[in-house]
């Protein structure tokens, strides 16, 4: 597991939680008026269908209740740090797989309803520093509300995807997403030889190597949020999307491919 960087950025609470909220909402709204042809349809997720793909982004939502209904881990277990859940969440793709099949999605409407309600019964008095029991080791819940950006903007981009809903996305869900993301690759290549921009929510320096100091940086890349999420979750490929010029990138330093994806 790629070290995390010692300093993690700091996510407004408030925001957070609502943000995923106002997320899932969108999501809501869009998934309602899916017909059972479109959620019997394919999705870029294997053979996932895009019921499926539904249930999941609810589970992703209703995992935040569930996990604050369990018994809070003991102070001194080792917690997973932020910067370092996008590299543990491939090896859990069984498991997610299993227990998506498993969700009971006849009714998406009545899921969703009781997902949103449990959610914002389950917040109302619950302080960000309370430890929840993650699978890959203790967060506290101002951290894994934050992975729930990600899970659901990335999720939103691939219902996008397998039905040209046009769901759009929350700003400060897809702030979060980014920046977390961004965060990450400079944890798994430390350095700053190397800048990387994703205007307007993140800029990153990672690579070892000279450290630029002033003016423009001889090595850069810029692209877009949904691009660069894209490429992180490992939805696309970085040549792809140097050919679309959907990315920018300059110096001889300046190719993430064997960087990307950072989560499986």
């Amino acid at each position: 597991m790629p070290p995390a960087k010692k300093r993690t950025r700091s996510y407004d609470s408030a925001r957070t939680r609502a943000a995923v909220l106002a997320q899932f909402g969108h999501v809501r709204e869009a998934v309602g008026a899916l017909t059972s042809a479109q959620l019997a349809g394919p999705t870029r997720l294997g053979d996932w269908t895009v019921r499926d793909l539904a249930a999941h982004l609810a589970w992703m939502v209703d995992s935040v209740p569930l996990l604050l209904a369990e018994p809070e881990p003991a102070p001194g277990k080792d917690r997973l740090a932020l910067l370092d859940w996008p590299f543990v969440t491939a090896g859990a793709a069984g498991r997610i797989d299993t227990h998506t099949r498993g969700i009971d999605a006849a009714d998406l409407p009545g899921l969703y309803a009781r997902v949103a309600e449990d959610y914002g019964r389950a917040l109302a008095d619950a302080p960000d520093g309370r430890l929840l029991p993650v699978r890959f080791g203790p967060m506290t819940l101002g951290d894994f509300l934050v992975t729930r950006t990600v899970e659901l903007v990335v999720h939103t981009d691939d219902l996008n995807a397998a039905t040209g809903a046009e769901i759009p996305f929350d700003r400060q869900a897809l702030a979060a997403c980014t920046r977390l993301l961004a965060d990450a690759l400079a944890a798994k290549a430390p350095g700053g030889a190397v800048e990387v921009r994703v205007p307007p929510y993140a800029v990153v320096q990672c690579v070892e190597g000279p450290r630029h100091t002033r003016g423009t940086p001889p090595n850069v890349v810029e692209t877009d949020p949904l691009t660069w999420i894209r490429l992180a979750a490992g939805r696309t490929r970085w040549a792809a999307e140097l050919d679309a010029a959907h990315v920018r990138a300059s110096g001889e330093r300046a190719d993430l491919t064997d960087l990307l994806p950072l989560m499986g």
